[in-house]
């Protein structure tokens, strides 16, 4: 599998200046030696290159060096260097490369208006010296001899450098914002993942509990008097757990591995509403299911909130539904275009309960169940 893509920005601070310091060398002395006058002829640069030419040379690339750490200096400073090798009379070669990446790194590091006031400025002051110094001469608007030729050469790129990096500065600002949104979306759907398997942990153990201690209780309750009716107390205590135990493993297992093609376990829903109704009736309830219209499938959001309404009512009914025999019916509606549940019992309700006692904290199931 390819690694993640190595960006500029990502590279040493060192590599593009050591590029660079070649490049603008080796292009330069190839420049040096081809100069023609306006008859095609060979002709030495006006100045050869001398050591102060290479120090010139060699002091763009140096100066980038900077261009992280303070962008605005090394966009001066290369500036500057690129000025004096051409006020001096050099050669031409590619010299304002330096200068051009320098005016790059201002333009993502945010300083824009330096970069183009620098820049624009730069050139400004860079014409005017050379004509006070007699580089470029003739009247105002002559044919342009190669020194102005070459002026506006660099004007025009120092132009395209400007444009093409704040469009790829907009890029980046567009890249990064459409990365944050990602991100924060991303959050969100996890924060959802997590309250919705919090909620799912919740009715699971909330319904299978509260049958386990209600059974308990009766078992408790029955164990000397009557232990036929206590021993089917215990048995329903073991298929409670049992059952309790499969729909965590079912639960923790999506969360280990949501990927899977499909789950190992039956997933919770309304087709398994009479194994719900049997359990209860374990428990001790008098439960009657019964459904209606036309029965089809159900999108496995609506199917599992539907199973789940029905198994926290039962927990309800069997935790607060009084004393005394309890009958729940369970009604399911197939409509047109909705799901109607309906859970009603005849329990008479519990009594009420100390605010310390631990059942009164209210669960984190689903608002809305009786």
């Amino acid at each position: 599998m390819a690694g993640p893509r190595l960006r500029p920005a990502d590279w040493p601070v060192w590599v593009v200046p050591a590029f660079l310091a070649v490049f603008q060398v080796a292009g330069t002395e190839g420049a040096a030696h081809r100069h023609w006058d306006h008859g095609g002829h060979p002709m030495p640069p006006a100045t050869p290159l001398d050591a102060p030419a290479f120090v010139l040379l060699l002091g763009g690339p140096v100066v980038l060096l900077l261009r992280r750490r303070a962008p605005r200096t090394a966009l001066a400073a290369a500036g500057l260097v690129t000025g004096l090798y051409f006020l001096r009379g050099y050669p031409y070669g590619p010299v304002p490369v330096s200068t051009f990446v320098a005016i790059l790194a201002a333009l993502y590091a945010g300083h824009r208006r330096f970069a183009w006031a620098g820049t624009l400025g730069g050139l400004a002051v860079y014409f005017t010296a050379a004509r006070f110094a007699g580089d470029v001469p003739g009247d105002p608007f002559p044919v342009p001899p190669p020194e102005t030729a070459a002026m506006l050469f660099a004007l025009g790129w120092a132009l395209v450098v400007l444009v093409s990096g704040e469009l790829a500065r907009m890029r980046a600002q567009k890249s990064a914002a459409a990365e944050r949104s990602r991100a924060e979306r991303e959050r969100r759907l996890a924060g959802e993942e997590r309250l919705r398997m919090a909620r799912e942990l919740h009715d699971v153990l909330a319904h299978n509990v509260s049958m386990i201690n209600v059974r308990a209780g009766v078992a408790l309750h029955l164990l000397d008097d009557d232990p036929e009716e206590a021993r089917a107390a215990l048995t329903a205590i073991k298929e409670a757990s049992k059952e309790v135990l499969t729909e965590m493993r079912a639960v923790i297992g999506a969360l280990r591995a949501q990927d899977e093609s499909a789950p190992r376990t039956p997933t919770a829903g309304l087709a398994r509403l009479d194994e719900l109704a049997a359990r209860a009736r374990a428990a001790g309830l008098r439960v009657e299911a019964a459904t209606s219209g036309d029965v089809r499938p159900l999108p496995a959001a609506c199917d599992l909130a539907a199973y789940r309404i029905v198994q926290e009512s039962l927990t309800n009914a069997a935790r607060h539904g009084g004393p005394g025999p309890l009958t729940v019916r369970v009604h399911v509606d197939y409509g047109g275009r909705e799901l109607t549940v309906r859970v009603e019992d005849d329990g008479l309700g519990a009594p009420p309960v100390p605010p310390d006692d631990a059942d009164a904290r209210p669960g984190g199931g689903a608002d809305g169940r009786p």
